[in-house]
């Protein structure tokens, strides 16, 4: 049958490079229904909440700050071992269109923890609207893109195997959802060592949360603590910002004054 070839465009090509990265780590999967009833009615009192995917990186981020093992990479180079950050970095996928073609777009954010929820937010809105151009992580990982393949995969040896280099290019954890197209379990794939990705919101004021992991960096036992300090840090942490983004967000009365 006689079809069309088509060239394949950087993005398609980065997600390609991706899933070549990808091929050999070990992935283990977590998957639990969190509630978080205290979180959404929080949220609901907000007039412009963040998005869901800087509510997870800042929660993820805090649990991380508390629990080494979440902020450790693998890194075979100059020989295997662990590498441990002294804070988390998020890799964010977002969704674009580029030229009529959908694809996905890595976007950095570092020591989310620390940030305000709003100016988290506003980083990954403008990854999601701003052109390619004006945004430093997708300007720096299109560079690596647009060279010939040996060079690559060079490239990508390095940014993989050395553990200072391996945050800078792919960050600590993952996030990606397709919660705003429906919804769905999402068994994403990445280099590692972490990756999280969650559901739709259910009547039920609940929320499925499925995190992968590199098997060779921990174990089920601590993921399944991280996921229940994640529920905790949701209803707790996460809704007392929101709450403030109201208070902040209210007009102080205006008193009269007696002549």
């Amino acid at each position: 049958m006689r079809g069309t070839v088509r060239k394949i465009s950087m993005p398609r090509r980065l997600v390609a490079d991706l899933m070549h990265a990808s091929s050999r780590v070990p992935f283990v999967s977590l998957r639990r229904c969190l509630n978080v009833r205290q979180l959404l009615e929080a949220r609901a009192l907000t007039a412009k909440p963040p998005g869901w995917a800087a509510i997870f990186v800042k929660a993820f981020s805090q649990v991380a700050n508390d629990e080494p093992v979440l902020r450790t990479l693998y890194a075979k180079w100059p020989w295997p071992g662990f590498y441990e950050l002294p804070t988390s970095v998020a890799m964010i996928a977002i969704a674009r269109v580029e030229d009529g073609e959908h694809c996905v777009m890595p976007q950095k954010v570092t020591a989310a923890d620390k940030l305000p929820l709003a100016e988290i937010d506003a980083q990954i809105r403008r990854a999601k609207d701003a052109p390619i151009r004006e945004v430093p992580a997708f300007r720096k990982v299109m560079l690596v893109t647009r060279l010939p393949l040996p060079l690559r995969r060079l490239v990508w040896l390095v940014g993989l195997n050395f553990g200072r280099q391996r945050a800078n290019y792919f960050g600590s954890f993952s996030v990606t959802s397709v919660a705003a197209y429906g919804g769905g379990e999402l068994h994403a794939l990445s280099p590692g060592p972490f990756v999280l990705s969650y559901g739709v919101v259910e009547p039920d004021q609940t929320i499925d949360v499925l995190i992968r992991w590199d098997h060779r960096i921990t174990d089920a036992a601590l993921i399944a603590k991280a996921l229940t300090r994640l529920e905790q840090v949701l209803n707790t942490d996460i809704s007392a910002e929101l709450r403030g983004l109201r208070q902040q967000a209210e007009p102080k009365p205006v008193r009269a004054v007696a002549t």
